[in-house]
């Protein structure tokens, strides 16, 4: 879909300014109860030429790396991070903020790189944006984030044997608010956040948000 002639004042117009839940130390153009992307339609969008608008929302997963990252910036400072299906930019600002030395936030919708590059402007953080789809291509970073996404089965299958192998060179994160086709193999925990969210959007008040590290797993 084409994004709109001015994005920038798309995403400014269509959402509030505010910091997400759990983070009050970063601020994001987000939707709700109130702004006209959540009262969006199907119909809206597509005569809009907007895709779903994932950018618009600060995800359990998402909101569970930030947190973690803010409050252990060790664990990311002076390395090289990637973001990937970045959708608002929140993890990849945190990451930024936590002292990282290079952020590189990846998705496959340019208006969500429209959003990241005004979320970290706002911020006052440097993140390099960056369109398409990553899977199969070799990434240089030393953590690579992947906040929620394991929504769909299809998507948890294009994507898990490249992160297995990403694994390899990259410590690879992942964040699960309890999705249904996250892989049970191959996941190391190593914390968790009960995150508030609302019945709207995640039909229900709390999610527990769990991070876990990849682990390559060995070849039969």
């Amino acid at each position: 879909m084409k994004p709109p002639d001015d994005p920038h004042a798309f995403i400014r117009a269509a959402t509030l300014f505010a910091a997400p839940a759990l983070v009050p130390e970063i601020g994001l153009y987000l939707a709700s109860e109130i702004t006209p992307i959540w009262q969006a339609t199907e119909t809206f969008l597509t005569e809009t030429g907007i895709a779903p608008p994932y950018w618009a929302f600060a995800w359990p997963g998402s909101i569970a790396l930030a947190r973690h990252m803010l409050d252990h910036p060790e664990l990311v400072r002076g390395k090289r991070v990637v973001d990937f299906a970045s959708g608002s930019g929140l993890a990849a600002i945190a990451a930024a903020l936590a002292g990282a030395v290079h952020v590189t936030a990846i998705d496959i919708d340019p208006l969500a790189g429209a959003a990241i590059g005004l979320n970290a402007a706002e911020n006052h953080m440097a993140v390099e944006v960056a369109i398409g789809d990553a899977v199969g291509t070799a990434l240089t970073a030393d953590v690579i984030l992947c906040g929620d996404i394991c929504y769909e089965a299809p998507m948890t299958r294009h994507i898990w044997p490249w992160l297995q192998g990403c694994a390899a060179h990259a410590e690879v994160w992942i964040a699960d608010p309890g999705r249904a086709y996250v892989p049970r193999e191959g996941l190391i925990e190593f914390a968790r956040y009960a995150v508030p969210t609302t019945a709207e959007l995640e039909s229900r008040t709390s999610r527990d948000a769990v991070l876990y590290r990849v682990t390559r797993l060995p070849f039969n």
